[in-house]
């Protein structure tokens, strides 16, 4: 614990000679960070095949792809984000000026997650540096072969002065986040969510949760039936079903189920071919403890299609399962792997009443072509991100921010909203002299008096 107070106190000091300020520091920071990802990016799918069998062409889109276009927002918007904002003044307090200045936080840390090992890493780092802060980042211990390329590489291109990488097991962030850093961010899973909570609350320390929940899919009978399975195979079985607002789970109008089954089935067959063991564009399970839980989770259910598996591959089909109780795990618990329940409906009215009787989900997905039930879930269903007719692309959005709702998280970033997450907006007044002293004397004194009995 001494050493990782040592390396808090050496980050707090340097916060304090002011380093971090300047928007020309965080530029350049970000400037390198961008270089890295460069000059590593062979390393880095290397490391993401290691750990997830991520193909390269999905590595670069969801994870090196996704940091440059936001390194490259971040730069060209950071001028207007630091800029002070105006807001009006009451007359009361005239003559006067009023704005509000973005100020960084401190020092702040951050707790990667395993599935998107490098995203969920830096994204935020960019969104603290951006802010102007001081930042510890931990990659995660379940992707070994990314946090060591991490741990080797990364500080080579960043201000060590200002920036540290730390790896470790569990312990090391148990270690980290009883500190008094100045915020916390994490991304991962509600069991660690709760404890990180746990160990902020004696500093009084700021969190950001990003976890995850059931996100639910909803097929209507009046969408595209083909398209719809498409897309929700592509956003449920992206990294063998390790994301975040993979849809969970499906809702369908009875009267299109066995449709959009079949619909599925030939997308799965389509994407990663009859035995998607042999595709490359398939992944695997993070580790075994992770595996074997999803295998268990498989016995006794009516599978429709998929069910194969393979311990030493950590692989598991992308599996269809049908008539699941909703006492199961797979109903009750993020599923976080790929296993797709299916579920009838018989309206959409009957969907928004299953979905809002349960936890907030982090994401919303609804498939239909009618704009005022479309409207219904917007206004009736909590969701920390929704999007209709597709899955996942609302990630792609940089004017959007990203976070959950309720025990889907709290907190959230993507562009301008990340950097508001790692400042402060300090409001700031400034009175003139003049008038003040002029208020004194007639005729002066007496509009004085009258603007005040207004308040009276």
């Amino acid at each position: 614990m001494n050493t990782w107070q040592s390396l808090l106190d050496d980050l707090n000091h340097t916060f304090r000679t002011g380093l971090t300020r300047p928007v020309s520091w965080r530029k350049e920071q970000l400037k390198q960070l961008l270089q890295f990802l460069n000059d590593h990016e062979q390393d880095l799918l290397d490391a993401l095949k290691k750990d997830l069998g991520k193909h390269p062409s999905e590595a670069r889109l969801t994870e090196l792809q996704f940091l440059r276009s936001d390194i490259k927002h971040t730069l060209a918007s950071i001028a207007s984000w630091v800029r002070p904002q105006r807001v009006k003044t009451p007359m009361l307090a005239w003559p006067a000026k009023s704005e509000l200045v973005p100020e960084p936080l401190g020092t702040v840390l951050i707790l990667g997650a395993w599935n998107y090992p490098v995203q969920l890493l830096l994204a935020p780092l960019i969104a603290a540096i951006a802010a102007g802060n001081c930042a510890v980042i931990k990659p995660s211990e379940h992707a070994k072969h990314v946090a060591q390329v991490m741990g080797k590489n990364l500080p080579n291109y960043l201000d060590a002065s200002a920036i540290r990488v730390v790896n470790g097991e569990v312990d090391v962030s148990s270690e980290l986040t009883q500190l008094p850093f100045d915020h916390i961010f994490y991304t991962g899973g509600e069991q660690a969510a709760r404890a990180i909570l746990a160990a902020a609350a004696p500093n009084l320390t700021p969190v950001t949760l990003e976890l995850g929940g059931k996100s639910p899919a909803v097929v209507l009978a009046d969408s595209d039936i083909k398209v719809s399975a498409r897309r929700i195979v592509w956003g449920k079985f992206l990294n063998a079903g390790q994301t975040c607002i993979a849809p969970d789970y499906v809702l369908v109008e009875e009267a299109v189920k066995a449709e959009l089954i079949e619909q599925l089935t030939s997308a799965i067959n389509e994407f990663y071919g009859d035995d998607p063991q042999t595709s490359d564009d398939y992944g695997r399970i993070i580790h075994q403890a992770h595996y074997q839980r999803l295998v268990d989770s498989l016995k006794d259910q009516h599978i429709l299609h998929g069910g194969d598996f393979s311990k030493r591959e950590r692989y598991i089909a992308p599996t269809l399962v049908d008539n699941v109780e909703a006492s199961h795990s797979l109903m009750k618990e993020e599923i976080f792997g790929p296993i797709l329940p299916i579920v009838s409906i018989d309206s959409a009215n009957e969907a928004i009443e299953y979905i809002s009787a349960r936890p907030k989900p982090l994401a919303l997905y609804v498939f239909s072509k009618n704009k005022r039930t479309l409207k219904q879930f917007t206004q009736r269903v909590a969701a920390g991100n929704v999007c209709y007719n597709d899955t996942l692309m609302f990630m792609l959005n940089d004017e959007m921010p990203f976070g959950g709702v309720g025990r889907s998280g709290m907190g959230r970033y993507h562009g301008r909203f990340g950097f508001d997450t790692f400042s402060h907006l300090k409001p700031v007044m400034t009175r003139r002299f003049m008038l003040d002293v002029a208020l004194r004397y007639p005729p002066y004194s007496r509009l004085k008096d009258k603007v005040l009995s207004w308040f009276s």
